[in-house]
């Protein structure tokens, strides 16, 4: 396995965006980065006639394992069908992993996960302090690569 050094926050993200449009490219849809200040998309994504589109927010970590932190904000976030997370897990230099997520099952995880979590006590039996962080997993890999959920239809 190829290693290199650890990219800031703000460099994984980003090279995590062009992954994605990458891989959605290779895929033959049409994928367009958007600006910093598009709230809650990064990718705007359409199959090669336009008939069908889809906005993709991109999640970016460093290193193995399906599991992301998310910010409180993920669950007040619009529930519209054509909205998607796709999760990247940059995996060193051995090439990214995807997980694509409709955005109605990460905030249903996310908060559902995280009441369970203020439910269960700590180790030492206290209760947990409500926090607002959140967390995605997908420890099966029921997500794994499944770009048909986006719904585009075949590539061209």
């Amino acid at each position: 396995m190829a290693q290199r050094s650890r990219l800031s926050t703000g460099l994984s993200g980003i090279a995590g965006e062009y992954f994605v449009a990458a891989e959605l490219s290779r895929r033959g849809y049409v994928a367009s980065i958007t600006l910093r200040n598009t709230r809650g998309i990064d990718i705007l994504a359409s199959n090669s006639d336009a008939t069908r589109s889809v906005g993709i927010q991109v999640k970016t970590k460093q290193g193995r394992g399906a599991e992301w932190m998310l910010n409180q904000k993920v669950e007040t976030l619009d529930l519209a069908k054509n909205l998607f997370f796709v999760f990247v897990c940059l995996n060193d230099l051995d090439g990214p992993d995807y997980y694509i997520v409709p955005r109605k099952t990460v905030i249903t995880y996310a908060r559902d996960h995280h009441a369970e979590w203020l439910r269960t006590p700590r180790r030492d039996g206290g209760a947990h302090r409500d926090s607002t962080m959140r967390k995605f997993r997908d420890p099966e890999g029921d997500y794994r690569e499944r770009w048909d959920i986006l719904g585009l239809g075949p590539a061209t």
